[in-house]
């Protein structure tokens, strides 16, 4: 009998927030912007590249702000501004002997900064907390549009470059040596982040898509050394985060973005922890075994890359 209960209740937990299309809406694109964040996500973790996702996730906020007070598609600044910072940040480091962390800390810092200015001085129905943290609950069907767009060209253009792409992340050498054109692939790498950051403005904000970009990624990279097993580990992890974290906001009345990266970061510890091969539990058994499992993963990935 009691089994029965437990069962009833599971079920009228999992079924509720199907009741209202709000939910469902936010449930399926949290899924999609989940799926979008997790395949780019591998590249960026191969090719290093967190801090400028932090980067552009933080210079859109005035293409955002600009692009709601000239009643234009929020896409279209926000991708404009987004791109717009990566050209910046290419054009200080080649013209000054500063390094690239410092050339990123100060072009988003400065874009940022810009969109602050702009929320408060130009009348406009753009919530900063919204824009900070997202809205997903609340996202209208031109929101989705958008998102949908953005994400499906960010998906389209991996596919249709994937190969090249992860030869230019996992070693660019190589690749301009075969005949590569790596200012090419540095470019396209830059506009599907811009693209993928757009995408998971509703979702996640500002603050927390950073996390989504990076996160999935390390949780594969931990638990494989082959890319496409890396892949598949990123996006269930992402999706399966996504989904239930939008049903546990629903439950415990917070933040949606915020439940969804507090999961992301719960499946990265407990992978951290407790990889088969790579978990910090693994390594102090090899360590006390007189074996370095940290050369053997090197070693396979640049074998299974190659």
């Amino acid at each position: 009998m009691s089994q029965l209960v437990v069962a009833f209740s599971f079920w009228n937990w999992l079924v509720e927030p199907l009741q209202y299309g709000f939910l469902i809406r936010a449930i399926w694109v949290s899924a999609f912007v989940g799926l979008v964040c997790a395949v780019l996500s591998c590249y960026i973790t191969l090719k290093g590249w967190s801090l400028m996702g932090d980067a552009i996730s933080h210079a859109v906020v005035p293409g955002v702000v600009l692009a709601y007070a000239l009643n234009i598609p929020f896409a279209i600044g926000a991708f404009t501004f987004g791109f717009g910072a990566t050209v910046a940040i290419g054009y200080v480091k080649s013209k000054t002997r500063l390094k690239e962390d410092a050339v990123i800390g100060i072009v988003f810092t400065g874009f940022f900064a810009l969109g602050l200015v702009l929320v408060t001085k130009i009348s406009s129905n753009v919530d900063l907390f919204h824009i900070l943290f997202g809205n997903v609950l609340g996202i209208s069907q031109q929101d989705i549009i958008q998102t949908l767009i953005a994400g499906s060209i960010t998906l389209i253009v991996i596919l249709l470059r994937r190969k090249d792409l992860l030869l230019f992340c996992f070693d660019p050498n190589h690749a301009k040596a075969i005949g590569l054109r790596t200012q090419v692939m540095y470019y396209t790498l830059l506009s599907v982040l811009a693209l993928t950051i757009v995408a998971a403005l509703q979702t996640a904000g500002i603050i927390l898509v950073i996390s989504m970009l990076v996160t999935p990624g390390s949780i594969g990279y931990l638990l494989s050394d082959r890319f496409d097993h890396m892949l598949w580990y990123s996006v269930a992890s992402s999706v399966l985060s996504c989904v239930l974290g939008t049903y546990l906001s629903y439950h415990f009345d917070v933040s949606t973005g915020g439940m969804i990266v507090v999961l992301l970061t719960t499946l990265f510890v407990i992978t951290m922890i407790c990889a088969p091969k790579y978990g910090i539990l693994a390594q102090e058994w090899r360590k006390r075994s007189g074996q370095n499992p940290e050369d053997d993963h090197n070693q396979t990935v640049v074998v299974d890359q190659a």
